[in-house]
């Protein structure tokens, strides 16, 4: 619907009432197009839309990937999608990812908690909202400095200008970009995940992420300890979120499936089988067993029986039971397959490095028997990139014969190797990782969880070192505010970006010459229009 439509439409609603005195309806068409999204749901709506419509130009050429960063505060995702229509022109490709690891460590009523499912369950789906919340004001700050500048072509008697701002405004991409949310290993039994996934969808997510671990004893993905479930405890739970994405509407919602199998080592419990070769037995197959002869069964043992034989599953004092080493890539694979085939949408390999190898050769094994198989890929900061690419290529090297008597490989993340040919090389591959994983490892999102946490730290440092130090006040001048202006950071006249010219339209819509507007000639804002 474009501007001039949007105007007729609340002038006929207006008419209709004869005691609607002083309404307008431009302010109305207005107000709406600031508010373009009315629900949650009707977000997790549109950008169902574009994830599907991503995937499909994905598969069409593996160039067509997408991008997403990891958010703690709806501040800071608003400020990045801020950013990137500034850089970029559009949000195309670009989208939101939240994690329950933020959460726990930065917005939890306990205070800052490991990654193991401690925060409240409520906190990801509430800042789902949060983010929304921010995004949508972007819009209407945005918006809102458009229609300022139409009534200043009007003013001016430039229709010329006057049309190209309603083109813009008809043409105007919103920051409302997909957000593809983790639900961890969804709090519980199946009925509770779905419990869980409505909150989620109703705050606007129109992707949720799941991993194959037990809730009770779950971890994070870069640590030890790992527990993972058998598979149809995690299909319940893949089929719980996708009743909730229908229940709600939302029938092309998306479900990531994750799997931590390359790290976990341990189950819960043994599989139920109901025949050789089904998808538990398959799971029990893993399990690092020993024969034993009926007559020699210990007290309080649990036994299983395999291709005729009674075996004993190795159970640790914890309870669990452990799987053989070296099995991990294949209960990858089958963990994939098995998820896709019944009703998620994208795959997610938690590993224990950036390797395009190591996951294309996983993925490669997916798409013998699912074709059109996409991986996420978790970029993260637990990684240390320096140190793992720089001994991707010292290993390659070696393999082509080269003399890397020059190099130490334990020692590869040391300061003396910066300026080296290999540091040169491996930067480069860092460089083009998401490109090339794109392309051979079958990777369509990329999904970094936690670089916004540590530009906070690493910027809050530095405004600490220099503003308490004797720089002082310039240390925040030099080092922030004359970079904001430099750079034209938009946050620079923070009462703007907080809503106050918002708040002064609306003051003018409601009261007219009467209202009292804070935009006014001693506004401090001023001193940043040059």
């Amino acid at each position: 619907m474009t501007y001039q439509s949007q105007i007729i439409e609340a002038g006929t609603a207006i008419g209709t009432e004869p005691n609607w005195n002083g309404i307008e309806p431009e302010s109305v068409a207005r107000m709406r197009l600031q508010n373009r999204f009315r629900t949650g749901l009707d977000i997790a709506r549109y950008t169902a839309k574009i994830m599907r419509q991503d995937m499909a130009a994905y598969d069409a050429d593996p160039a067509n990937y997408t991008q997403s960063l990891g958010c703690w505060h709806g501040f800071i995702g608003q400020q990045k999608m801020i950013s990137i229509k500034k850089h970029f022109g559009s949000t195309k490709g670009r989208y939101l990812y939240l994690s329950g690891w933020m959460v726990a460590a930065l917005r939890s009523e306990f205070g800052p908690l490991p990654d193991q499912s401690m925060h409240e369950k409520t906190s990801v789906p509430a800042l789902v909202e949060e983010l929304y919340t921010f995004l949508k004001q972007a819009d209407a700050r945005e918006l809102g400095m458009m229609f300022r500048d139409l009534d200043k072509a009007r003013d001016a008697g430039d229709a010329m200008e006057g049309k190209r701002i309603e083109t813009a405004i008809d043409n105007y991409e919103t920051h409302v970009v997909p957000i593809i949310a983790d639900i961890d290993a969804g709090f519980g039994n199946a009925e509770a995940t779905y419990l869980l996934a409505k909150k989620f969808i109703e705050a606007g997510a129109c992707c949720l992420q799941i991993e194959n671990q037990v809730s009770d004893e779950k971890q994070c993905g870069h640590q030890d300890g790992k527990v993972t479930v058998p598979h149809e405890d995690f299909i319940a739970k893949i089929r719980a979120i996708r009743y909730a994405f229908m229940e709600m509407g939302v029938d092309d919602g998306l479900i990531v499936a994750r799997t931590d199998s390359l790290g976990a080592g341990l189950t819960k419990q043994i599989a139920f089988t109901r025949a050789a070769g089904d998808i538990g037995d398959q799971y029990n197959s893993f399990l690092d067993c020993e024969e034993v002869e009926a007559g020699n069964v210990g007290h309080g043992e649990v036994l299983i029986s395999r291709d005729g034989k009674l075996m004993k599953p190795r159970r640790l004092p914890s309870n669990l039971y452990q799987f053989r080493p070296g099995t991990g890539e294949d209960r990858c694979v089958l963990d994939c397959i098995h998820a896709l085939k019944n009703g998620a949408d994208l795959l997610w390999i938690e590993t224990e490095k950036p390797h395009i190898g190591q996951i294309g050769g996983m993925v490669n094994r997916i798409r013998e028997v699912m074709p059109n198989a996409k991986l996420v890929y978790n970029n993260s900061p637990s990684f240390n990139w320096t140190l793992n690419f720089r001994q991707q290529v010292f290993d390659a090297w070696e393999q082509e014969g080269r003399d890397m008597s020059a190099y130490d490989r334990a020692k590869l993340m040391s300061i003396d190797y910066d300026g080296t040919d290999l540091a040169a090389e491996a930067d480069e591959r860092i460089r083009t990782f998401q490109k090339d994983a794109a392309r051979e490892a079958g990777i369509f999102h990329h999904l970094i969880t936690l670089p916004t946490y540590h530009t906070a730290a690493l910027s809050t440092d530095n405004l600490a070192k220099e503003y308490f130090g004797e720089q002082g006040m310039l240390g925040y001048v030099k080092g922030v505010q004359r970079q904001e202006i430099r750079q034209g950071i938009a946050c620079v006249k923070h009462q703007n970006m907080a809503g106050s010219d918002i708040g002064d339209d609306h003051k003018e819509y409601f009261a007219g010459e009467a209202a009292l507007k804070a935009g006014g000639e001693h506004n401090t804002m001023n001193q940043f229009a040059a």
